[in-house]
This record gives structure tokens, sequence and C-alpha cells, in this order.
């Protein structure tokens, strides 16, 4: 079997009414049974339901499925059976090139179809996470298309939390004198983001690091006038006085991996580091913020 075909699967989903109560719920289901992978997410049929997902490599125990389900005052599980799936060959059939402003990322089956004069950005289907597809990616690439209008000329730029780089490339594409640094906390998607800008001919032009935060030489030393930070609420707040720190005066902050709600709080955050908020981009149930430092 290929490595791009995954084996059989089972998906166990619920619903139950209120936020905590399914974040209590998916805590406890990690806890308990260990599944591959949890999502809690709001329905958005105006019900005011929550789903609780769980992904497991094994058939789940049902009983105890229940069990928890009944703890929680939801629903009972309904525990499906994934087929053998060629995550590949699907992700290519159901992945369009996204244009966000002049940029336009696209797989390699779409080469046909980079338009003219557009910052072509290829992102392969295999390393679909963090391709410009998801409405989080867009957003920042939103962003940052409206900062280059407004006229900045960054000449450090970070991308935090890197995944495959899209967003370096972008600025590295857009500012090609700007030094700019990738860096991701897995190991795996720092080789990602290399083997991304080697593809694009873009090797020389933006630094991969591993590292937690700015926890590395290359994010050190001189402030950034450009930092993206699209990863997720808890790390951006926990951030937010090191962001500060790294930006220089004047500069700019793109962050997201927000659904729209959270973004208070990480306003919030951020502006107690004396950080102003210019811009919210939404995009789907997603939304990016652009900060900036006075």
């Amino acid at each position: 079997m290929s490595d791009t075909v995954t084996p059989t699967s089972w998906t166990a989903l619920t619903t139950l009414p209120g936020q905590a109560a399914a974040e209590a719920l998916g805590d406890m289901l990690e806890d308990q049974l260990s599944p591959d992978g949890i999502g809690v997410f709001e329905m958005e049929d105006g019900s005011g339901l929550w789903e609780v997902g769980a992904y497991f490599a094994e058939a789940p125990d049902e009983t105890a499925l229940d069990i928890l389900a009944a703890a929680h005052g939801a629903k009972p599980f309904v525990v499906s059976e994934l087929p053998p799936t060629d995550w590949v060959a699907h992700v290519k059939r159901e992945l369009q090139p996204v244009e966000a402003g002049r940029f336009f990322v696209y797989g390699s089956h779409d080469a046909d179809r980079v338009p003219d004069g557009r910052v072509a950005l290829l992102i392969e289907a295999a390393m679909a996470f963090g391709t410009g597809h998801h409405g989080t990616t867009q957003g920042c690439l939103l962003a940052f298309e409206d900062l280059v209008q407004a006229g900045i000329a960054p000449a450090r730029v970070a991308d935090v939390g890197a995944g495959t780089a899209v967003l370096a490339m972008a600025a590295a594409r857009v500012f090609p004198e700007a030094a700019v640094v990738a860096s991701d906390i897995d190991a795996v998607a720092v080789e990602v983001a290399e083997a991304n800008l080697a593809v694009n001919g873009m090797a020389e032009g933006v630094t991969c690091v591993e590292a937690a935060g700015f926890d590395h030489p290359a994010l050190r030393g001189d402030p950034f006038d450009l930092i993206f930070a699209n990863i997720l609420k808890g790390p951006l707040v926990a951030l937010a006085p090191h962001m500060a720190s790294a930006a220089a005066p004047g500069g700019h902050i793109i962050l997201s991996g927000l659904l729209a709600p959270q973004a208070d709080e990480v306003i919030a955050a951020y502006g107690a580091q004396g950080l102003t908020l210019l811009r919210q981009h939404p995009v789907g149930d997603w939304t990016t913020l652009t900060l900036t430092k006075a």
C-alpha cells in the first residue's frame, strides 16, 4: 500500500450544548481513550450545539464512549468506519488554486493555471497543511497584501510557526532584499519548509530554523519589521510579550489561527503589551489580526 494511502480508521462524533461542556468532553476523551485526533467545533446551524469528534486508528471502545457521552450530557457517539483513502489523490481532486491579493497558491497539478503577473507559490498537495487553502493562511496573505499596498518595506521578517513556510515565501518574493526567517517547533515542518523553498527556487531567500517561539539565535538580535504567527489562540496569548519585544517600533504583526470569537482575548493580550489593532480579516469562521507597535 502506498504511504499516501491511510489504512482503515474510525470516527466517533457527538453533539452537546455549550462550549465549556464540549471542551471538557474533548479533554476527557483524550485522557481516557487516547484517540489519534480530536476536534471540538461549534455547529453553524444556529442551534447552539457543539460537535465533538475523535479519530482512531483502531476500533474504539463504544461502551467507554457511551459512558463519557452520558457523563457530559451529550448524545451517544456515532461511530463510523472509514475505508482506506489515498489522501494525496483526494487533495489533488478537491483543492483548487487559491488567490489572495497578488498571491496565487497552487499545486503542481495546477501549474498550467498560473496567471501572468501574480506571485505564484507552489505547495504540493502532500503538504496540504498551510497551503493557503485554510482560512487562516488566506487571511494572513490578505492582511499582508494590505500592508504591502500601504507601502511597508520590511528589512527583517519572521514567520513563527511557519508550517510549510508559505507566508515566509510570500514575504521573500515581495521583498527579496529582506532577511526572512521561518521557524517551527516541529522538525518535520522545518524539513517541509526547506523542501518548499527549494521547489520554488527560494532556498537562499529564507532561513529555516527549529524553535519554540523566539528561542533561537536567528530570531534574536535586531527587531523584526514584520512578524507572521499563524498558530492557535493559546500559544499566541503566551507569546504576546515575546512578540512585542521582537517587533520593531512601527513594525507590524499578523496573527491568525483564531476562530472569530477568540479574537478579543488575543487583542487584549497584545494591547497590554502596547500593540494596537489595525484591522481584522474574517475568512469564514476564522479571523486574522493585523497589529502595529507604536
